[in-house]
């Protein structure tokens, strides 16, 4: 009898163990915050869509800006990205989730003078999050259109050259892109400047940034990284 009752109250105790594991990694996975590093250059730092983007997603995220004012993709400009602190922070970030937006101001001959290695500066950024620990989703968001005919940047060099070649990256690498410069349209009204948004054009990079990198629950839109993601919850355990 009293064999008995051991072996019952070994088994009570093997489930009840079993049911405490059992929640404190639930637990732990629930409590996981999710790391969004955005990667660009003043549109970035100081329009505020990082901050919009965040209300949004919620507080399973952690978004950061890790934007540059004046910033490049090229590396023969005046203020290559790659050279910048912010940009070694954005790897010490370790982000789950990478949203790069440059080239405006590799649309400006006053700053960046020569684009004939433009992929293959952009590559070298791509790269570097890609070598972290685990898996990131990056992607390409195209850069808003320029409305102004008053100073260097310009529209046209921006659609015709920046745009396809960051379009023939994007391809290349299999990365999604984000089209911001169509989401804007002709809306020129959304800017302060010609190439600065403002408030309603930070609340549009920030909304077309959220639907592109979520899924109608929330949670981070896998559908276009196929190599190696599993489940519906690939970002636990990061």
């Amino acid at each position: 009898m009293k064999k008995k009752l051991l072996a019952i109250g070994t088994l009570v105790i093997v489930v009840l163990s079993g049911i405490v594991v059992f929640s404190v990694v639930e637990t732990n996975c629930e409590a996981k915050i999710i790391r969004v590093a955005c990667i660009g250059d003043s549109i970035t730092e100081g329009s505020g869509y990082p901050s919009k983007l965040h209300q949004l997603l919620g507080s399973d995220y952690a978004v950061a800006n890790f934007g540059v004012c004046g910033s490049t993709v090229s590396t023969g400009s005046i203020k290559p990205y790659i050279d910048q602190a912010e940009f070694q922070q954005a790897i010490d970030f370790h982000p789950d989730i990478i949203v790069i937006m440059l080239g405006t101001n590799d649309a400006n001959p006053d700053i960046a003078q020569n684009e004939t290695s433009f992929e293959t500066d952009y590559s070298q950024i791509i790269a570097a999050f890609e070598q972290l620990d685990g898996r990131q989703l990056i992607w390409i968001a195209k850069s808003p259109p320029i409305f102004t005919d008053n100073s260097s940047y310009n529209n046209t060099y921006l659609e015709k050259t920046v745009l396809p070649q960051i379009d023939k990256l994007a391809n290349q690498s299999n990365l999604p892109t984000i089209d911001l410069y169509n989401a804007f349209g002709n809306q020129s009204d959304y800017f302060m400047d010609g190439v600065h948004p403002n408030n309603d054009g930070a609340t549009l990079i920030a909304s077309n940034v959220y639907n592109a990198i979520t899924m109608p629950d929330g949670s981070p839109d896998t559908s276009f990284f196929n190599d190696g993601y599993s489940g519906d919850n690939w970002w636990v355990g990061f």
